[in-house]
């Protein structure tokens, strides 16, 4: 009798700690009815807003040293040392000025990437002769958190893709759910579901800054528990166990 106590009580147990542990790393949770959101947003170009951070290259004769693979261009000129500098960062001020080499400062806010190139071209254009000139960005993210584990995803191009995000952060994989992907942005959420090829087209979404992706993993509610109350599960084992050994 005392045998079979201990055996339901620890089987009681068990069970308890499996129902009340496995969820307790669950985030962003939302309503089980929650209606899964369709997000349908055009493709469109990034707009320079107030702190972002941006880099500038400019080349002369119209960029020919980008194209200059066998280095026939700089073969007079003398010869550099190998140490390197880092290209610095531009930050786009509160008044969506920018401070740059030689021109200085310049409203670039709310430009696209492309108007704000044609426009430095143009002012460098008093300095050099047929300036070619690139912008990139280099402070856009976006946060993946769950399954994966926490990953910061730099946004390096425009009108990426949350598919893209998920490939470069690993996210989809046999501990992750791809019919429960969350993505926060400021005060709104959606639901996107990767497990159709239908749900694939109606919820890859065109990322933005600062969103945040939320890959709810898969729950494995036995084997989570017992990581989770190892010590007091072997402590239950250990009472059952004495309780044997007095009885008999």
């Amino acid at each position: 009798m005392k045998l079979k106590f201990c055996r339901s009580f620890s089987l009681l147990a068990v069970v308890v700690l499996a129902s009340c542990g496995y969820k307790q790393n669950i985030m962003f949770k939302v309503p089980e009815n929650a209606v899964k959101q369709q997000v349908a947003e055009v493709e469109k170009n990034y707009i320079i807003q107030k702190n972002d951070y941006l880099k500038l290259a400019v080349y002369t004769s119209g960029g020919e040293r980008i194209i200059d693979p066998d280095w026939e261009l700089m073969k007079d000129l003398p010869a550099q040392n190998n140490m390197s500098r880092p290209d610095p960062d531009f930050l786009v001020d509160a008044n969506g000025i920018v401070k740059f080499p030689m021109i200085g400062e310049l409203k670039i806010e709310n430009l696209t990437i492309r108007k704000a190139e044609e426009l430095l071209q143009k002012e460098y254009a008093k300095f050099y002769k047929d300036p070619f000139v690139t912008l990139q960005y280099t402070n856009k993210r976006v946060f993946v958190l769950g399954a994966p584990g926490g990953k910061v995803i730099p946004l390096v191009n425009e009108n990426v893709t949350l598919a893209e995000i998920l490939s470069l952060s690993n996210a989809i994989d046999n501990n992750s759910k791809a019919q429960n992907i969350r993505v926060m942005r400021g005060e709104q959420y959606f639901v996107a579901d990767f497990s159709t090829i239908d749900g694939y087209h109606k919820t890859n979404m065109i990322m933005q800054h600062g969103d945040i992706v939320y890959v709810e993993p898969i729950r494995r509610p036995v084997s989570e528990a017992t990581k989770d109350y190892a010590a007091l599960f072997s402590l239950v084992i250990s009472i059952a166990t004495l309780i044997v050994v007095i009885g008999l």
